[in-house]
């Protein structure tokens, strides 16, 4: 099997690339960021490349690779793409939708899956328990409404049998390794990392707002197993809302502390920052994920076993 990732430079598509190579030794991958990422396994089948995907003549010469599989992972954050909306529109919207057209026109009919965010959802489900059929998305942020986007082009590429499309909705992912990212959601492993590592680090929201969490063990998971889902479980809607829990900033802090000890729970400061929490608020913070579920994906690990895993991992 070979297997494309794009955006495998980030903490996903590391993280995924090693789940791979350790449940299947056999696959082949290609790893593909705007600068060549790092191989994160010790296999010979990992080949890393360079792809600016804003531009077809690199999505074509990639898809040209004939995969069997494409993990579209790549994307400006959150926090980035409400800076600038023509390049999360370019990035998040337009390479994707073209990546889409290349791979339907070359490869027709393989899996496609795509990593999409709760932040297609917004007040309607900040107000209620979050599901992918009961809520109708209505995001309150441009990096919302691109994944949105992309979600319905899956969902109809699927059903006209021109990919077989899956849109996974990740829970903010905790605690991320390396350094901190445009999302806004960064912070939240800001105030574990950091902490960990002697450094202080900011808390920019109420500690009371609650977020939905998995852990990146549970993630790697997840996301492989999307990939061996039958498709004909997905059936004609394409999207599901990983398992994951919710947690305040506080429990978090609380967790840390029993982990780690006072003196790293105090090199956390609250410091507010207002655009952050306005696009935080907009995420609901409880979910339904009884279709994942069914679906076979796996619930996650809670948090003092997550920031022992980071520790442990660190170490």
């Amino acid at each position: 099997m070979k297997v494309i990732i794009t955006g495998a430079g980030g903490f996903v598509g590391q993280t995924l690339a090693k789940k791979l190579i350790e449940t299947s030794p056999d696959a082949e991958l290609i790893l593909a960021d705007v600068q060549a990422p790092p191989n994160p396994t010790k296999s010979t089948r990992v080949d890393c490349i360079g792809a600016d995907l804003t531009k077809p003549d690199v999505r074509k010469a990639l898809i040209d690779r004939s995969p069997d599989a494409v993990y579209i992972l790549h994307g400006i954050m959150s926090s980035g793409s409400e800076a600038n909306l023509e390049l999360g529109l370019s990035v998040n919207f337009d390479s994707v939708r073209g990546l889409l057209d290349t791979i339907r026109e070359k490869k027709p009919g393989i899996k496609v899956i795509f990593t999409s965010s709760c932040a297609v959802f917004g007040r309607a489900a900040v107000n209620n328990v979050a599901t992918e059929t009961d809520i109708v998305p209505m995001p309150e942020s441009s990096y919302g409404t691109q994944k949105l986007m992309v979600e319905y082009l899956v969902n109809d590429y699927s059903r006209r049998g021109l990919i077989d499309g899956r849109v996974v909705r990740l829970p903010t992912i905790f605690v991320r390794a390396g350094a901190p990212t445009a999302a806004a959601s960064s912070f939240v492993s800001g105030i574990v990392r950091e902490p960990v590592h002697g450094q202080e680090s900011e808390l920019p929201v109420d500690p009371n707002i609650g977020i939905w969490l998995a852990s990146p063990r549970t993630l790697a998971h997840n996301l492989v197993h999307a990939l061996n889902v039958p498709a004909e479980k997905f059936g004609h809607f394409r999207t599901v809302l990983l398992p994951g829990y919710t947690a305040t900033s506080g429990e978090i802090l609380e967790a840390l502390e029993k982990v780690a000890g006072k003196e790293t729970r105090a090199l956390v400061k609250e410091k507010r920052d207002e655009k952050i929490e306005k696009i935080v608020l907009s995420w609901p913070g409880k979910y339904d994920t009884s279709r994942a579920k069914e679906l076979g994906f796996a619930e996650d690990v809670g948090l003092e076993q997550t920031i022992k895993d980071f520790i442990a991992g660190e170490k």
